[in-house]
């Protein structure tokens, strides 16, 4: 496993994203970037490389998480992870043709978000 992973939070509700912060923390990682909005999400990609994006498909902008990971496969690989509270079959069909590490339902808990994290840096 990379040192110090750089992980990006999508998420668009503050006391998720903070939650979601103080898990990473717990489990060790300390490079943690988060965004709220879709344009976001797509301009950090652009200026930082993330070694993993844990993304809501529901942002503050036009632009959802499963668009934003669309044009940002464009140009990189950088696995993702949906934590969203919109299961919906039509939203995970969208999600699944781009492909994803996991697709976790509001709310996670710590056991699930780690154990979806540790298949990423496993590798």
């Amino acid at each position: 496993m990379k040192t110090n992973p750089k992980i990006l939070i999508a998420e668009d509700e503050l006391v998720l994203q903070l939650m979601l912060n103080q898990m990473l923390l717990k489990m060790g990682f300390s490079d943690i970037v988060a965004v709220s909005k879709g344009s976001e999400v797509i301009d950090a990609c652009d200026k930082t490389y993330f070694d993993l994006i844990l993304m809501d498909i529901i942002l503050m902008d036009e632009i959802d998480g499963i668009e934003a990971y669309g044009i940002i496969r464009r140009d990189k690989e950088i696995p993702v992870i949906y934590i969203t509270g919109n299961t919906d079959q039509r939203n995970r069909e969208r999600a699944e043709k781009l492909g994803f590490i996991d697709y976790l339902a509001k709310p996670v808990t710590y056991y699930q978000l780690s154990n979806a994290i540790m298949s990423v840096f496993k590798k």
